[in-house]
């Protein structure tokens, strides 16, 4: 049967990221620290498959954790850069070094640093969502839900942050509060493609509803312009599945 992990958050402050942040919970290896060192998010914005950049404070997704080969390396469609007040230079520095810590395997000090940032720039949702890929990571569940919503209090506007709440309250079984985090964030940006893909997921293996989850597949292919094959076959699955036909394995994308 499929089983799942969640797709990312965004915003943060400098430094150059890739194309999906911080995603379900997977063994550390360097690809994958090097993923959540991309994923640093700052205050309020963020955008996948872009430069993050110290001002606009952009963030972006990693990539898809663990998903069967192609959906691993699908593209994600970008979600807007919401630019918040610039970040004081005293909390750039702190975060950058958070940043270079993460990047080069030094989690525990990477943690010290954004938590520093969490006392010393209350204000900021950016560090709690990184400590809240950095906790899912090390298997911290409830410390990563903790952090993650305290990102989405502290900025509102990021469906990057709602998409990894929803990663983390699947991985808890709150299933109801998964799905309303995913549609969060499906609100605050109908062409980011990673929430689209997981709520399917969600109703797919743990709501069985699979009339919705095969609206959700197509509608991420259409914003990944079908190149993702995985997700092309899981489509084709739900339209030719039969009643109590056993599902096959798969998992959300970060």
């Amino acid at each position: 049967m499929r089983s799942a992990e969640d797709a990312p958050p965004r915003c943060g402050c400098a430094a150059p990221p890739q194309g999906g942040a911080a995603g379900g919970p997977a063994e550390p290896d360097p690809r994958r620290l090097l993923a959540l060192a991309l994923v640093l998010v700052m205050s309020g914005c963020a955008s996948l498959g872009e430069p993050l950049k110290a001002i606009q404070q952009a963030v972006t997704p990693a990539p898809a954790e663990a998903t069967p080969a192609a959906a691993a390396s699908a593209p994600v469609a970008a979600a807007p850069v919401v630019v918040a007040a610039p970040v004081p230079p005293a909390a750039q520095r702190g975060f950058d070094d958070a940043r270079r810590a993460l990047a080069a395997g030094r989690a525990d000090d990477a943690e010290r640093g954004f938590r520093a940032l969490t006392k010393s720039n209350p204000e900021l949702g950016g560090p709690h969502a990184n400590l809240g890929l950095i906790y899912r990571q090390a298997g911290k569940a409830d410390q990563a839900v903790a952090e993650f919503e305290q990102a989405t209090k502290l900025s509102p506007e990021q469906p990057l942050y709602f998409n990894q709440l929803g990663i983390a309250y699947r991985q808890q079984g709150q299933f109801a509060k998964a799905r309303a985090a995913y549609e969060k964030a499906i609100a605050l940006d109908a062409a980011y493609a990673s929430p689209q893909l997981n709520l399917g997921i969600l109703h797919d293996l743990y709501l069985g509803d699979g009339a919705r989850a095969l609206e959700l597949y197509e509608r991420y292919q259409i914003l990944t312009a079908g190149k993702d094959a995985t997700v092309g076959k899981w489509v084709a699955d739900l339209k030719n599945r039969k009643p109590g036909q056993r599902l096959v394995s798969k998992k959300e994308q970060p």
